[in-house]
C-alpha cells in the first residue's frame, strides 16, 4: 500500500497530535514499525518506477514527475519520458512465479496513459488493473478519471482510497483464492486536491487551524480507514497470518501553498529536514510498517535503514521468483524481517536533478547521511545527451554529512571533522559516477 506525499509525521504511530490512524497504529504493532524507511525518490514518478523496479529511477530512466501528454507545437519534453518496456517489475516476477497480480490507484508511470504509444500497467505484469494517470480528478471526492483494464469508467461515487480498497476486495473475491497473490494499491490520497468526508473533517475542526487543515487531517484518517478495510477483508478470507502487507508513502509531504492548489498540503515532516522535493531526509524518509503475523514478529520499532528498492530482491526471494538480470539497487531484507542482522552491500544514493535545495546529490551510508551540490548545475526535469555530458564533467562540492541516526533533523554538518568524512566523500563520488555512467537519456 503506498501513499502519495504522506509525511513521515503524519501518523499516530510516528508522533501525530491530531491525526488518529488507529488501523496502521494496530498494523504497525502487529509487525515492524520502521523509523528509517526510504523512497527511492522525493517526488512521485520516479520513486514508483524505484519501487517496481528495485533499480535507481535514474537507471531506469525516469528522472522527475512526469505531465500527462497534450497535443501542441510543443509539447512537454518530459511527455516522452515513460517507464520502458525493457524494465522488469514485481508484478512481472511474481507472475512468472505463480501469482495472480492487480493494481488499483495512481500509476504515474508514463505519460501517454491508457494510449498504445507507451506501455500501460498491463504490460507489466498485473493480470487486472484499475488506474489514473495522476491524481484522482478533479479530487478524491467522487472522481472521474479512472480506468479498469483499458476501459474509462466515467464518475465514481465515493472517495479515492476507499474506491481502490473497493476494486482490491472485489478482485480478491474474483480469483482462485487456493493461488497466491500479489495487490499494489497506491493510493492518491493526501496528495492534493484534497477532499475527505464530512464526518471525518468534522472531528478535526476543533484541533485544525481552519477548514482546509481540517480537511488534511480527515484524508490521512480516510486512508487508514480504507486500510483497515483492507486487512478486514484478509481477515474474513482466512488469509490475513500468511498475507505480507507493506504500507509506506512515495516521498515525504508537499509544502503549503507551493502551488496554487496546494492550499490544503499540512503534511508534516516530524522532526526531519526538508520536505518533498528536497534530497534531506525529509524528502524520501517516510514512514514504513511491515507486517506478517505468520513470520514476523510484533511490536517491533526498527531503525535499519530500509529502502523501497528492497523489495524487489526479497519478494522475489521470499515468493521463489527470478529476480530480474539487471542491476538492482536494493537488497534482500529477508533477514531483518527474521530478526537477524542486515549487511547492505552498498548504500542508498539518490541524484534528484529537480531538487528544491541546492545539494541534489545524497547517501545513506550506514548512520550517515552525506549531500553535495553538483558544480555548475541548474535545476533540470530530465535528462538529456546534452544534459549528460555536462554533468559528466562536473565534479561534486559543497558536501555536507549528518549523523541521521542520532540527527534526524539534520542540525550538526560534520564533513570538516568526522574522521571518516573523505571515505565518505569519495564513497559518494564513486557511487554517483556509476549511477550517471548507467543513466539513459531521452
Amino acid at each position: 500500500i503506498l501513499c502519495d506525499d504522506l509525511g513521515y509525521g503524519d501518523l499516530g504511530c510516528y508522533g501525530h497530535p491530531h491525526i488518529a490512524t488507529p488501523h496502521l497504529d494496530a498494523l504497525a504493532k502487529s509487525g515492524m514499525r520502521l523509523s528509517a524507511c526510504y523512497s527511492a525518490a522525493p517526488v512521485c514518478s520516479p520513486s514508483r518506477v524505484g519501487l517496481l523496479t528495485g533499480r535507481s529511477p535514474n537507471r531506469a530512466g525516469v528522472y522527475d514527475w512526469i505531465p500527462a501528454a497534450e497535443s501542441g507545437p510543443r509539447p512537454d519534453a518530459r511527455e516522452k519520458v515513460h517507464m520502458r518496456d525493457q524494465e522488469t517489475t514485481l508484478a512481472d516476477r511474481l507472475k512468472a512465479a505463480g501469482y495472480q497480480t492487480a493494481m488499483a490507484g495512481k500509476w504515474h508511470c508514463n505519460s501517454r496513459f491508457n494510449q498504445p504509444a507507451q506501455p500501460q500497467p498491463g504490460d507489466f505484469g498485473f493480470d487486472h488493473w484499475m488506474a489514473t494517470q495522476n491524481n484522482a480528478s478533479p479530487s478524491h471526492r467522487n472522481p472521474r478519471n479512472f480506468v479498469r483494464n483499458g476501459q474509462e469508467l466515467g464518475e465514481l461515487e465515493g472517495f479515492s482510497c476507499q474506491l481502490v480498497v473497493d476494486e482490491a476486495i472485489g478482485w480478491l473475491d474474483s480469483v482462485d483464492p487456493k493461488q497466491p497473490f500479489f495487490l499494489f494499491l497506491p493510493f492518491h490520497e493526501p496528495h492534493e486536491p484534497v477532499a475527505s468526508p464530512e464526518s471525518l473533517v468534522a472531528q478535526y475542526r476543533d484541533v485544525a487551524v481552519g477548514e482546509d487543515q481540517a480537511q488534511y487531517f480527515a484524508n490521512v484518517a480516510n486512508l487508514d480507514d480504507a486500510v483497515g478495510r483492507m486487512i478486514d477483508a484478509l481477515d474474513k478470507r482466512n488469509c490475513r497470518e500468511n498475507t505480507l502487507v507493506i504500507f509506506t508513502s512515495d516521498n515525504g509531504p508537499e509544502t503549503l501553498k507551493r502551488y496554487v492548489r496546494a492550499n490544503r498540503s499540512y503534511g508534516s515532516p516530524g522532526p526531519l529536514r526538508g520536505m518533498k522535493l528536497h534530497t534531506t531526509d525529509a524528502g524520501f524518509r517516510v514512514p514504513g510498517i511491515v507486517s506478517w503475523p505468520k513470520r514476523i514478529a510484533s511490536n517491533q520499532q526498527i531503525g535499519v535503514p530500509v529502502s523501497a528498492l528492497d523489495w524487489m530482491p526479497t519478494l522475489c526471494r521470499l515468493a521463489g521468483a527470478d529476480p530480474p538480470d539487471r542491476e538492482l539497487d536494493g537488497v534482500d531484507i529477508t533477514p531483518l524481517l527474521d530478526g537477524e542482522k542486515l549487511s547492505r552491500r552498498k548504500p542508498l544514493v539518490w541524484a534528484y536533478y529537480n531538487a528544491l535545495n541546492q545539494r541534489r546529490v545524497a547517501m545513506r551510508s550506514g548512520h550517515y547521511k552525506v549531500l553535495a551540490r553538483i558544480d555548475g548545475m541548474e535545476r533540470r526535469q530530465n535528462l538529456t545527451p546534452k544534459g549528460h555530458a555536462k554533468l559528466l564533467q562536473a565534479k561534486l562540492v559543497d558536501f555536507e554529512i549528518f549523523d541521521v541516526h542520532s540527527d534526524l533533523g539534520e542540525a550538526t554538518n560534520l564533513a570538516d571533522s568526522l574522521p571518516q568524512a573523505a571515505e565518505l566523500k569519495q564513497e559518494l563520488r564513486r557511487e554517483y559516477e556509476a549511477l550517471l555512467n548507467d543513466s539513459p537519456t531521452w
